[in-house]
């Protein structure tokens, strides 16, 4: 069974206050708020929660937060940073339209690995500004976008995502809200 404990990469919280200026921070705090209420929508679900389907396109909780985990490498990683990578797509199960999971992925590992990226997204995104573009080379080899709009793209997946993990909540133990 997972526990909100594993929240260790940011504390659950309310939104970033609406008195926050700055656009990169405004991004930042939201990505945190984000990843922080992924992580407590799987707290108290048993492994085979985790590992099932109860949507018809075939995803699980747990290769929804795997594919976070590589949405936000991917995008800052491999995009922006244009680090090589083996395996930036390592997320997707190429026959099915879900998400992989292996037997070896666990919540506690993927938040581990969620947290590393999410110190290296900050740490770009604090010593950078978001009208830099991506370097080419990683995943962009041409017109490449800028910080503020991976960040805006990497915000927008974690919200939509959490979204469906609310629906799926619902469905297993009738938990709601965020």
């Amino acid at each position: 069974m997972v526990t909100l404990s594993l929240c260790t990469m940011t504390e659950l919280r309310d939104e970033p206050p609406k008195s926050l200026e700055d656009p990169t921070e405004i991004l930042l705090q939201q990505l945190s708020y984000y990843r922080a209420t992924a992580l407590a929508k799987l707290g108290g679900l048993r492994d085979d929660q985790l590992t099932a389907s109860i949507v018809p396109s075939g995803w699980s909780p747990l290769g929804l937060l795997k594919h976070l985990v590589f949405v936000e490498r991917r995008w800052m990683q491999w995009g922006f940073e244009a680090d090589q990578m083996s395996d930036p797509w390592g997320d997707h199960d190429p026959d099915t339209t879900g998400w992989l999971i292996t037997p070896d992925d666990n919540v506690a590992d993927l938040a581990t690995r969620w947290a590393a990226i999410a110190t290296r997204t900050e740490t770009v995104a604090r010593n950078a500004q978001l009208t830099d573009r991506a370097k080419l080379g990683g995943r962009f080899s041409s017109d490449p976008p800028t910080l503020g709009w991976i960040l805006a793209h990497v915000l927008q997946e974690n919200a939509r995502h959490v979204g469906q993990l609310d629906v799926v909540r619902e469905l297993i133990d009738g938990s709601v809200g965020e």
